[in-house]
């Protein structure tokens, strides 16, 4: 019974998101208030402790929540200044000729590259894909799908640092966990993404582009891991760079064509004479530099991430959350798109635009990222007492993630590895985002692990992936993917087809888990 009380929150979500076809925030909120019921009525849990849970977990959210903020508004900012139309014109002039080199190159090399730096695949490569021929089936599908395996150096590597944080682990050393898994998962989503757009017989024809694509992704992660601790969370875009310089160089060595304008149209000269491509990706091109000084130049390492770590705490004698907040990306897409004024000089009505489509776009997406970062805190300080001048867990019995990893370990022993995969797969899910699936099942992880005597970083590593590899099935990213084409309604068909992808995926992520936990 405390089991199923435990879980219903998250059963409550998946319901709510696929039967009843609930948006992420809404249902988000109906499993934290549950959480909080059940902590209340069943586990011994006061509501100040629920509460000042809640307000934690928020605050804990910041890498990803406020990130998510900060990256809508300067995605607002190219689109209504017309920089990003800019930017797609160029775009859909790349490697018409040899399909299978294309899809590398922009849906997992730039679409690795735009999540990255706080774009959204999603939103952008739809239309592009659809613009160069490609069905709206694949249209959808391939930007969901692309950049899944780097999920984790996402929004500048927001799902890293919400791992480190929630672990207690370096960013580095956590990046040399997460490395291991890369070279085989990348390869697997450039062969995914041929299988959607013609079967086996495209996944041969692609096989050499795909491979050559997929190793050096996967690759790139290893080296900046070993080599470059301090740009960790730049792996993104250095493997988004490296995987379009080698397409490139392969389709040079096969006399392909890198940049052919047959399909530029008279509207797409007029956005090119309006804006030179240095102009439109110069909010990008700021934040890349802004976050190279960061990470690599000591000084300011030092400074920002340790000296002033901000750090933030409403628990007492609970370990206090830094915040890092002048070091964190979400700070640097803000000072980024404003140092980028003077190059693209939005007008007055601009201005406005792009306020009010900020404020119309951000509120959701924002707090659906931090609520289920609020559901994380409020199970791990469940049967918390409140009372005295230190708080803390009064009977093992009365917190929820005890419960859990503690029935977990009793009942899956060895093939736990295995099974947390899966968890992290319907993690990402139900919660949209891969650092929200962290959070999520960190905690319990932690415990459950250290039962069984496992490697907790793998397997917490093997929850994320999984969790990242459910972007291609999540419905509110396809549902952004579909309306940008003007083709709602063909999400619930990329579904069908792209479960099959998830699952297999994951079986492959559960298993490589499983070996090195």
């Amino acid at each position: 019974m405390d089991i199923l009380l435990i879980l219903l929150p998250i059963i409550a979500v998946l319901g709510l998101l696929v039967f009843l076809k609930w948006p992420a925030d809404l249902a988000g909120l109906i499993g934290w208030l549950l959480t909080v019921a059940i902590a209340y009525l069943f586990f011994h849990t006061s509501l100040r402790v629920s509460l000042t849970s809640t307000v934690m977990g928020m605050v804990r959210s910041f890498p990803v929540s406020l990130m998510v903020a900060t990256s809508l508004l300067q995605i607002t900012f190219l689109e209504s200044t017309g920089a990003l139309q800019r930017i797609v014109v160029f775009v859909k002039t790349i490697a018409r000729s040899n399909h299978a080199v294309q899809i590398m190159i922009i849906n997992m090399g730039i679409g690795t590259l735009l999540v990255a730096v706080g774009a959204t695949p999603v939103s952008i490569l739809p239309p592009i894909m659809l613009a160069m021929g490609y069905s709206t089936f694949v249209a959808v599908a391939l930007p969901a799908l692309g950049f899944d395996g780097l999920c984790t150096y996402a929004l500048l590597g927001a799902p890293l640092v919400a791992f480190a944080d929630l672990t207690g682990t370096p960013i580095s050393s956590s990046a040399l966990v997460f490395s291991k898994f890369m070279p085989v998962i990348s390869t697997m989503i450039g062969f995914g993404m041929l299988w959607i757009v013609g079967g086996w017989k495209k996944v041969v024809e692609g096989f050499i582009p795909c491979l050559l694509a997929g190793l050096s992704m996967g690759f790139t992660a290893v080296a900046v891991a070993h080599w470059l601790p301090n740009g960790v969370v730049l792996t993104g875009v250095f493997a988004g760079l490296a995987t379009i310089l080698v397409m490139m160089g392969l389709l040079k060595v096969q006399g392909g064509t890198l940049i052919d304008r047959s399909a530029i149209s008279e509207s797409d000269l007029a956005v090119e004479n309006s804006m030179s491509l240095f102009k439109a990706l110069a909010p990008w091109l700021i934040l890349i530099i802004c976050c190279l000084i960061v990470n690599f130049w000591a000084p300011a390492l030092t400074l920002l991430s340790k000296q002033l770590a901000m750090p933030f705490n409403l628990i007492p004698g609970g370990k206090p959350i830094a915040t890092r907040m002048l070091w964190n990306a979400y700070t640097w897409v803000i000072i980024s798109t404003l140092l980028a004024v003077p190059f693209i000089t939005p007008t007055k009505k601009q201005w406005k635009e792009i306020g009010l489509k900020w404020l119309k776009r951000a509120p959701r997406p924002v707090f659906s990222a931090a609520i289920f970062f609020a559901i994380a805190e409020v199970l791990v300080n469940s049967g918390m007492s409140s009372e005295g001048a230190v708080w803390k867990i009064a009977n093992p019995d009365w917190n929820m993630i005890s419960v859990l990893a503690t029935t977990s370990a009793n009942f899956f022993k060895g093939l736990y590895p295995v099974v947390a995969a899966y968890l992290g797969l319907m993690g990402g899910f139900v919660t949209g985002s891969e650092a929200s699936a962290i959070a999520l099942y960190a905690k319990y992880n932690a415990i459950t692990t250290k039962l069984l005597n496992l490697n907790t970083l793998v397997v917490t590593a093997g929850i994320a992936i999984a969790g990242g590899l459910a972007s291609v099935i999540s419905p509110a990213k396809l549902q952004n993917a579909a309306a940008t084409i003007d083709a709602l309604g063909i999400e619930s068909k990329v579904i069908k087809t792209a479960v099959i992808i998830a699952i297999v995926f994951t079986a492959v992520a559960a298993i490589l888990t499983y070996i090195w936990a």
